[in-house]
């Protein structure tokens, strides 16, 4: 275990300073910020508009932006940010002849990609709650007060945490396995977008790509209605489905078959 924290902690001190690291605070930021920017200079247009339609715009908007193209392809950038520092130093042979088990150095690696895109994720819930109540504040006629997201906005980005392990493992598995940038960006961009097709043309096997999880997420939970009326559906959110028990099952294979190459030091 003391092994695991210190290689976590290293991680952390090694990329703090990155894009990897920034870009999972700053994009929720600045996808939050324009989305306040946007209803706030549009709030009498919207003034007759109820708070659970508004709320719903409003949390629609940034889901539908990161479930389709932007939460992937953070994950792509992620995965390789956090291995190319050993990459671009050609430090694996040293890393791993530390007097620290090669499992607790493989999995703080894991864990510290993964706490990037919770971190993210986490970020995306607090900002869209404080910039929504902060709307109600600015301009009271737009009426986000009158309705409370919290719990489920906490529910449906803790379903595309979950929707997105599957990309992280295969990304994590391809920035081990190639040195350059090129060769993961390039298949996890194009599995993206043959996931976004899958997901948005509702074939039924789409939830056994990983690729289609995070989308097929964001299409289960929000309603399509969200500004076509007034009479709203109960809002609630089906955790595990079985896109994601096939998330978790990929995730847990893939990240297996990891550790094995690496303890094969078939790292390149």
């Amino acid at each position: 275990m003391k092994g695991f924290i210190l290689s976590f902690r290293s991680e952390f001190y090694k990329t703090r300073k990155t894009m990897g690291f920034w870009s999972a605070v700053l994009l929720p930021l600045l996808i939050c910020l324009l989305l306040f920017v946007g209803f706030f200079s549009h709030a009498d247009k919207m003034a007759s508009t109820p708070g659970v339609v508004l709320w719903l715009q409003f949390a629609g908007a940034i889901l539908g932006v990161m479930g389709s193209l932007l939460l992937p392809m953070l994950i792509v950038f992620i995965g390789y940010s956090v291995n190319s520092i050993e990459h671009k130093a050609d430090t694996w042979k040293s890393l791993f002849s530390l007097p620290i088990p090669k499992w607790s150095v493989y999995s703080a690696k894991y864990t510290y990609a993964f706490f990037l895109v919770l971190l993210c994720l986490t970020l995306f819930v607090l900002f869209t709650l404080g910039f929504g109540n902060l709307l109600s504040v600015l301009k009271p006629v737009l009426k986000f007060n009158e309705y409370h997201m919290e719990s489920i906005l906490a529910q449906v980005y803790l379903k595309l945490l979950l929707s997105s392990l599957g990309i992280l493992s295969i990304q994590f598995l391809l920035s081990l396995l190639f040195r350059d940038f090129l060769k993961p960006m390039g298949i996890g961009f194009v599995a993206t977008i043959a996931g976004v097709i899958l997901a948005g043309t509702e074939w039924k096997y789409a939830y056994l790509f990983p690729y289609s999880h995070p989308m097929l997420t964001v299409k289960s939970t929000l309603p399509h209605n969200a500004g076509k009326g007034m009479n709203m559906p109960q809002l609630s959110v089906d955790l595990f489905t079985k896109d994601i028990w096939v998330s978790l099952a990929v995730a847990v294979v893939i990240f297996i078959l990891g550790y094995f190459i690496v303890l094969k030091k078939s790292v390149k």
